[in-house]
């Protein structure tokens, strides 16, 4: 215990010391370039001049080199540089907020004239009017959220390269100061102030029309039906954004998105279908169920069959094993259907269920393997995140996202309580119904169920043309957007939220060659994906993999693990099982909640590496005997830090990836499906092997690889970010 002490304490100072100087180093994307496609032309002169200042930088950096140059005098004139571009931005946006406010004013007295004669035809035109202003006040938003980001990359970039916190420096002698201008950049108090005033006059026309004497404050809590009313507050709600439960669970979707905001119109809603959604997250919450049912009497089930208790690790990755093809062909038929996948999916998971309860009665470990290789085949998992990113509305996207998540976890708790409910024994004709075959029964009976669901209410959204498909075809999983601010103090201290620029030369370029991001077109092949993937991403997709793969075998396990020690019963195994899946939902609302807004992503990310470790290094039977605490709390350590890790890693990972893997049928998303299902491929083939040298050696031994890749994937993590940032 002494030692584990010693390592415990030399962790929690590694951790101190990393969190503290940890640095990560993000791919380059073509910021410049977009910023310049997105500005609106007729005020290109008031956006901040991100090609000046960066080409000031490089000039600094060769003078500073050369001896010409005082670094104290370099900051002071990039300072005043940036206090210029910034007031530049601040005295336009308060000339147009004054033209905004003008022309409501103006539209308040013809519509004080309108109650006393009130007349339907102009109620309508002073109603589009006012839908007028809104739709200019959205292109002032979108001004100001464009230039806050240039603004935060462009200090980056100055720090990255002279090594200096000057970003530190500039946000805390401004943020506060009476003369400072960057806080009307964040806090666009009187833009909220014109968005309420179209809010509410558009509301008060309404209800006169209608007759109603109910004013928009008597009402709060009821929905107001007006588009552009709904896009100036997502606008606002992107400007203010800060991390919340919702955003911090949607990260698990990894769903990629445009960094830089756009001025267009709100993704068409005929493609957004509520009931197809609804069936979208039911077949991911069905799948997880279908996942881990069978955990808790996968080793009885093996024994039954005449195998050797530690086949389970088998007969659980073999659904793995197909996943891996699936994923790959499931990817590639959304480009074209999402009702027709789902069909197939539905179909061979009721085969695989049924071949899977049927082994018992033939007394077949290869049809039971079989079964599960259909059931895996029958995973189509990347049709319902292609769904959320193709066909649900922006505004509904982060729900989206998180009911996607919230889905998966709720399914894998309930998977394993459901086996724990299902202790029975009886027999229909030949057909045994019991603890070992029940699992495959219910299963192959609700997605027979699914199936009819999906063919009545799923309705088809309609194909997009091959261009504008193109701008917005995105198969990741799950992801935030590249949010503005989470509060006034610090905005700017951000480091781990923006992918960082290239730093030489005025061509913009997405880090995979020196082909420009715009002329490249998504990547067509697992070959081609992998190319594309710099230091940082592998890095990135290393973690993902030591996650899935710890968090595999902890569950893979549990039930012979649990046996041999502590002599548990497979409802035993499924209460432990579904308690463990439990906690994924209240973990991330603290995380997302209270953690994420107190501590930069890359801190979670390695304080959450380490209690992974700390977990695997708890779970080791060292002292006899083991005992049941011992295995609970290192499991649940073990567990809880592992998804915290997911939603942080998936995060950051959407952030550094290409943006050439955003979209296509080899994505990056596809990408990291495949690390976490090759982890568990590995994991439960890991199991079954350390079954061989007999159940007292499998926790050591299967906790053994655990251990060595999760300190590799430390070690990656500090070493390969710091050499490169």
């Amino acid at each position: 215990m002494g030692v584990l002490a010693t390592i415990l304490c030399c962790l929690s100072l590694l951790t101190l010391k990393l969190c503290t100087s940890f640095f990560f180093q993000q791919e380059m994307v073509a910021f410049g370039k977009k910023l310049k496609e997105r500005q609106i032309q007729e005020w290109q002169g008031y956006y901040i001049n991100y090609k000046l200042m960066k080409k000031k930088v490089r000039q600094y950096a060769q003078q500073i080199e050369v001896g010409t140059q005082d670094r104290r005098h370099v900051l002071k004139d990039f300072s005043r540089m940036l206090d210029n571009q910034i007031e530049k931005i601040v005295l336009f946006l308060l000339e147009q907020q004054g033209l905004l406010a003008s022309r409501i004013a103006k539209f308040n007295e013809q519509q004080e004239a309108l109650q006393q004669q009130p007349d339907i035809s102009e109620i309508s035109q002073l109603r589009e009017a006012y839908r007028e202003v809104g739709r200019d006040l959205l292109k002032l938003l979108f001004f100001i959220e464009i230039n806050a980001i240039g603004l935060r990359k462009i200090l980056k970039k100055f720090d990255k390269r002279f090594g200096y916190r000057f970003t530190d420096y500039y946000v805390k002698t401004r943020a506060n100061h009476p003369y400072s201008q960057l806080q009307q950049v964040f806090k666009h108090v009187g833009l909220g102030a014109v968005v309420g005033a179209i809010s509410r006059n558009l509301h008060e026309l309404q209800e006169e029309h209608q007759g109603s004497y109910l004013s928009i404050y008597d009402q709060p809590a009821l929905p107001f039906q007006e588009p552009v009313v709904d896009s100036m507050k997502a606008a606002v709600d992107r400007l203010t954004h800060s991390t919340n439960f919702l955003n911090f669970l949607a990260q698990h979707a990894l769903i990629m998105q445009e960094e830089l905001p756009t001025s267009e119109g709100p993704v068409d809603d005929q493609r957004y279908h509520f009931m197809s959604l609804l069936l979208n997250l039911v077949n991911t919450f069905l799948y997880m169920v279908n996942t881990y049912i069978i955990v808790p009497t996968a080793d009885d089930y093996s024994m039954s069959l005449g195998a050797a208790a530690t086949v389970c690790g088998i007969v659980i990755g073999s659904m793995a094993v197909a996943q891996v093809f699936s994923s790959v062909y499931f990817s590639a038929w959304s480009n074209k259907s999402y009702f027709k996948p789902l069909v197939f999916s539905s179909i061979v998971l009721f085969i695989g269920n049924v071949m899977y309860a049927l082994a018992y009665d033939f007394n077949s470990i290869a049809i039971l393997l079989i079964g599960r290789l259909f059931c895996g085949l029958g995973s189509a998992r990347a049709v319902n995140r292609r769904y959320i990113s193709d066909c649900v509305p922006l505004k509904m996207r982060m729900q989206a996202s998180a009911g996607f998540v919230s889905a998966s976890a709720l399914g894998m708790a309930c998977g394993p309580a459901l086996a724990g409910l299902l202790q029975t024994n009886f027999k229909i004709y030949k057909l045994t119904f019991n603890q070992e075959t029940l699992p495959g029964w219910v299963m192959s009976l609700a997605w027979l169920l699914y199936l009819v669901w999906l063919w009545i209410s799923f309705r088809e959204p309609c194909l997009e043309t091959e261009e504008s498909s193109a701008a917005q075809e995105s198969t990741t999983e799950p992801v935030e957007n590249d949010a503005l601010e989470k509060g006034l103090k610090n905005p700017l201290l951000l480091n781990s939220e923006d992918k960082q620029e290239t730093e030489d030369g005025d061509g913009e370029f997405d880090g995979s060659d020196g082909a420009p991001e715009e002329s490249r077109g998504p990547a067509t092949s697992i070959g081609s994906a992998y190319k594309l993937l710099t230091p940082s991403v592998k890095v990135q997709l290393l973690i993902y993999f030591m996650l899935k793969y710890a968090m595999e075998v902890l569950l893979s396990e549990s039930s012979v693990v649990t046996t041999y020690y502590f002599g548990w019963s497979t409802s035993s195994v499924a209460i432990f099982l579904a308690c463990l899946g439990l906690t994924v939902l209240p973990v991330n609302i603290v995380v997302g909640s209270y953690i994420s807004n107190m501590f930069e992503d890359r801190q979670i990310l390695l304080t959450s590496e380490i209690m992974v470790c700390i977990g695997i290094l708890l779970s080791f039977h060292i002292i006899s005997p083991y005992t049941v605490p011992q295995y609970v709390c290192s499991g649940l350590i073990m567990f809880v830090s592992a998804e915290v890790l997911e939603g942080v890693n998936l995060s950051l990972l959407s952030r550094v990836m290409s943006s050439r893997l955003s979209r296509g049928t080899y994505n990056g998303g596809l990408l990291s499906t495949e690390a976490g299902t090759l982890a568990r491929v590995v994991a439960d083939g890991t199991i079954t092997l350390a079954g061989y040298l007999g159940e007292s050696k499998l926790l050591n031994v299967t906790l053994l690889p655990s251990l060595v890749i999760c300190v590799a994937s430390i070690v990656a993590t500090c070493f390969t970010y710091n050499s490169l940032y």
